[in-house]
Formats: C-alpha cells, sequence, structure tokens
C-alpha cells in the first residue's frame, strides 16, 4: 500500500533531479513493472490508517481493509520545517518526490535562492543551484556545514569549498521569519540579518513517520522512531517496523540510533520482509555507524561513527589523528589530497572524517565502517592494496594505526583511558 502515487522512488536524488538530471531516472520501478518483476500486488493512492485485530483499515482507491498474518510498516520519515512566520508564501519550498514538479519550476524562475538548513540535502541543494547559476545563500544554525557527522575541522574545510564556489554562508543564524508581498516571498529574516530572496529552500531535515507503527501497538525509543529488535520485531504479533522509521543500534556506544539513510533503509526491508515471509527469525540487522558521504563541487565530504565531539560528550576520552595524503602515489600526475580526521578512544576506533577532490573518499568512508568499534591497531596491520594509479604506497589508514601506535608504545606508556 502506498499514499502516494509511486513506488521505490530514490528521494536522496532529489537535488539532482532539480538540477540537470532527469527526473524519471529517480523512478526506480514503475507500478506495473514492479508488479510483473517481484510479483508484488501493489496498491498505489491508498493510504493504510488504522491497525487492529489483525486488519489494516485502508482509505483511498483502494478502501476497506485487509486481513494480516504479518504486517511490515515501512512509512519512513517526513520533512520537518521550524514553525517560523511565512511558510505559506509562494517561492517557498520543501522538497519532496511529490513535489518534484512544483520545485525545479520554482528553482529555475528564481535568481537568488536561501537555502535553509546545511546538512545533507542542504549542501547537496546548495551545489546544484551554485551551478545553475543562482545567487545561494546558506543558512544554518550551527557552526560549520554537516554540523551532525563533522567537527569543525573539517567542516570549516567543506565551509571553505563552498565559498569559494561562491555560496555565502552565514552560520550561527537562526530563521525568524519570511516576508514578502503580494504572496511571495522577499526576504529571509534571521536573528543576525535579513537577506533578499526570489526563493526559499528548506532542508531542515526529517522526523520519523510513526503514526500507523503506533495504532499497531508499537513504541517509541529515544530517539523519537520506533523500537525494534534485531529482527525489525516491533513488539507486536506478527508487526514490523523497517527504515526511516525505526531505530538502530549504534555500534560504537550500543544506544539507539536514528540514522535516516537509504543503505539502512533497503537492508532493515529485507530483513524485515525475510523474517515475516519465512513466519521465523531468520536474519539479523546489525549494528550501525552512520556511513555517509556527500559532496559540493568536485570536493567529496563523508563521516562514520562519532564525531570528537560526541565521543567526549560519551566520556570517551578521545584523541584525534589528521592526516593528509593523496588518492595515489605521490609521484604520479594529476594527484588529489585526502584529508583524514581518525577519533580514537580506549584504543578503538570511534569515528573518521574524510574529504578530498577524488570520488575515492566514499570508497575510504566504507572502508572505514568496517574498522569502526575495532580496535585502532587494526588498521596498521590491515592487508591494503598498492599500485601507483590506485593508491599511495602507505594507506592513509595505515598511517593512523602507525601514528597511534607509536603514541601508545611511546616510552613513559600508553595514553590514559
Amino acid at each position: 500500500m502506498e499514499a502516494g502515487d509511486v513506488i521505490t522512488h530514490a528521494p536522496c536524488a532529489l537535488p539532482y533531479a532539480i538540477g540537470d538530471m532527469a527526473e524519471e531516472s529517480i523512478w526506480l520501478f514503475e507500478k506495473e513493472e514492479f508488479e510483473v518483476e517481484r510479483g508484488v500486488e501493489v496498491f498505489l493512492r491508498t493510504k493504510a490508517v488504522d491497525v487492529e485485530n489483525g486488519r489494516v483499515k485502508l482509505e483511498g482507491e483502494r478502501g476497506g481493509a485487509v486481513d494480516y498474518d504479518a504486517l511490515i510498516i515501512a512509512t519512513g520519515a517526513r520533512p520537518w520545517t521550524p514553525p517560523v512566520e511565512g511558510l505559506g508564501l509562494r517561492g517557498v519550498v520543501v522538497p519532496t518526490v511529490a513535489n518534484l514538479q512544483l520545485v525545479k519550476a520554482v528553482l529555475s524562475a528564481a535568481r537568488r535562492v536561501a537555502v535553509i538548513g546545511a546538512g545533507y540535502i542542504g549542501v547537496e541543494m546548495a551545489d546544484v543551484l551554485a551551478a545553475m547559476g543562482k545567487q545561494v545563500t546558506l543558512i544554518e544554525g550551527g557552526g560549520w556545514p554537516l554540523p551532525r557527522v563533522l567537527d569543525g575541522d573539517m567542516g570549516r574545510l567543506l565551509a571553505s569549498h563552498m565559498a569559494a564556489g561562491g555560496v555565502e554562508l552565514r552560520f550561527g543564524e537562526r530563521v525568524q521569519r519570511l516576508e514578502g508581498s503580494g504572496g511571495r516571498v522577499e526576504r529571509v529574516v534571521t536573528d543576525a540579518g535579513r537577506y533578499e530572496v526570489d526563493a526559499v529552500v528548506f532542508a531542515t531535515g526529517v522526523k520519523p513517520n510513526v503514526d500507523l507503527a503506533l495504532r499497531a501497538g508499537a513504541k517509541l525509543g529515544p530517539t523519537g522512531a520506533v523500537a525494534v529488535n534485531k529482527y525489525m520485531e516491533a513488539g507486536p504479533p506478527g508487526v514490523y517496523v523497517a527504515g526511516d522509521a525505526a531505530e538502530a543500534v549504534h555500534k560504537v556506544t550500543g544506544e539507539p540510533a536514528w540514522i535516516p539513510l537509504a543503505t539502512y533503509a533497503n537492508k532493515m526491508g529485507y530483513v524485515a520482509g525475510t523474517n515475516a515471509a519465512l513466519d521465523k527469525r531468520a536474519v539479523e540487522f546489525p549494528p550501525i555507524a552512520g556511513a555517509s558521504v556527500t559532496k559540493f563541487g568536485d570536493l567529496y565530504v563523508g563521516a562514520v561513527g562519532l564525531t570528537e565531539a560526541e565521543a567526549a560528550r560519551k566520556g570517551l576520552s578521545p584523541t584525534s589523528y589528521v592526516i593528509r595524503s593523496t588518492d595515489k602515489a605521490r609521484y604520479m600526475k594529476e594527484t588529489r589530497e585526502i584529508a583524514v580526521k581518525a577519533v580514537i578512544g580506549g584504543g578503538k576506533l570511534l569515528g573518521m572524517q574524510i574529504a578530498g577532490h577524488s570520488a575515492i573518499v566514499g570508497a575510504y568512508v566504507d572502508l572505514a565502517a568496517q574498522f569502526v568499534g575495532e580496535p585502532a591497531e587494526r588498521l596498521f596491520y590491515a592487508e591494503y592494496s598498492y599500485m601507483p594509479f590506485t593508491a599511495p604506497p602507505w594507506h592513509p589508514f595505515a598511517v593512523v594505526g602507525r601514528l597511534w601506535l607509536r603514541n601508545y608504545h611511546r616510552p613513559y606508556g600508553p595514553p590514559a583511558p
């Protein structure tokens, strides 16, 4: 059952669909194609509104109710916008798959655009809009872009690149209201300034869509998403919750975590679907570390695990190692610099942040995810391939591991825990 008009779409591609990517490419399956290839009956424009006694009540094109032996709730997340005055003005948009055409039309006609929020979508929207020749102002309450996944040193590296790319950056500011005339937005007013605009994009995050899960008897965890076990079971018999509506367990802290990323949502769906179909606890969803990557221009930025600030707040006494390396042997032509920040505490890798002018940053984040929560010395002793075109002889992770080992084995003993 799907309340909207499309299934299996790629919301992470929204900023690029608004730019120069054909929007059709973000629809992964048409309804009919999905039914034929997967053998799944699909009801569009049909909303599940209640769950009671093994029945799901429906509204829309397919009304009535359906019985179930197993119910998988994958209602995802929905955009969150701050309750500021002026949200209803024309030219103010919150990008979603459903309003893609409207957002494209609004932004194509605009010359000056404010992007509110510097998370992943905000950074990517700023990237696309700057490439389209727009005057872009990025407004963020934190002190740098991607403040939830980057420490200040790595965040400021990204900010410098964004500023060089023509984006006006306004950090540490909070939107108070939007102003306009004739029903159209004309300026953004923050607690520190006023900015003339033709359009405003809100990229202020999402919240788990948990209404149906609660009606089914599920409970919320401390993150505000649905508490599930490793089998994606939500408590009531036969009820599973998967994707952005569900919590997971953090690999480092062992605490509940809500990290709404497509990679996790897909795997959660696989786990829930397998267990529901087999009617047994056949597969498990493991702890996660939040591996993610984005880009602005030709600078790729990624992170996994805890930041240094997070680790300190949790009392893990972190030590950070920041190194500069290259994506291939230094003596090769057209090498690109890679900056790596590793956060280590209690002898284990707690997190890593990586930036560089090469798509290899994404591969490094993936590799780092396999080390998070493991002894830091593994970074040094792990095997890495080498040839001049693909990597330096000393992989940057091995360099981090060597620095940590040198610190650990220094003559006056290991660092304090």
